[in-house]
């Protein structure tokens, strides 16, 4: 979401807390002034021209951790925890994984395994736990407007869908899918071949609520309208009420 419309849909929404992904800027370089003046904290964790994730929100914001555990060897800035107001969230810009068949895909079902075992960690502790982002996973074909043209993508594939089953299994509830059973209902629309005037859409950004927090969802819904701007980002924001 470029810095105008995000801007403005902060305004218009005037979310809690905000959890961005992709902002492709070293920290340095985040707009931290212009989203300070919209009211907002920030936590960021940056890199030139790639990934990026940040933590926008209106109370302080405490306890923070930037990366994912499990590898310090990985320099890609893809994942961002802390806690506000008692709740600890988690802004997470999963890896795509294509091509299948090169070196990124067992990169991103590595990534998984570490993010699973990290979401296991946490449920430990009993807390409120949103783990939300772009998790570049279609979990199941009503998510996508073409199932089997999409089934050899990285997003898609059996391996992992696992992983991300396997974050369900642990205890997380996914949230917008806790409310709502349709299919055909997305968060993402290439910009190719008119795909959003089409409706041809894949449902890839996730809220996943630990108990303690899906105890108190209230509701979530995929607010489609930044995507019908103009330059709009091909992601829509998604967002979750949960109760005090």
């Amino acid at each position: 979401m470029r810095l105008p419309h995000l801007l403005e849909w902060l305004a218009e929404a005037a979310p809690d807390v905000v959890l961005l992904q992709e902002t492709k800027t070293i920290e340095e370089n985040f707009p931290e002034l212009e989203i300070g003046d919209a009211g907002y904290n920030c936590a960021v964790l940056g890199q030139k021209s790639y990934n990026g994730v940040a933590i926008l929100s209106k109370r302080p914001i405490e306890d923070i951790t930037r990366g994912l555990p499990g590898d310090e060897s990985d320099e890609q800035a893809r994942y961002i925890e802390a806690v506000i107001s008692g709740v600890r969230v988690a802004s997470i810009y999963l890896p795509n994984g294509n091509p299948v068949e090169s070196e990124k895909f067992p990169y991103k079902l590595a990534w998984m395994a570490r993010l699973a075992a990290h979401a296991a960690t946490l449920l430990a502790h009993e807390d409120a736990v949103v783990l939300a982002g772009d998790y570049n996973i279609i979990p199941a074909d009503g998510d996508v407007y073409d199932p089997e043209g999409w089934r050899d993508d990285a997003l898609c594939r059996p391996e992992a869908r696992a992983h991300f089953r396997t974050i369900l299994n642990s205890g997380y509830t996914e949230a917008f899918r806790a409310l709502h059973t349709e299919t055909g209902l997305y968060s993402f629309w290439d910009y190719q071949k008119g795909r959003w005037q089409r409706d041809e859409g894949v449902r890839i950004d996730h809220l996943l609520l630990s108990p303690e927090a899906a105890d108190r969802l209230l509701a979530c819904e995929i607010d489609r309208g930044p995507r019908d701007k103009l330059k709009a980002s091909d992601h829509t924001p998604v967002w979750c009420t949960l109760s005090e």
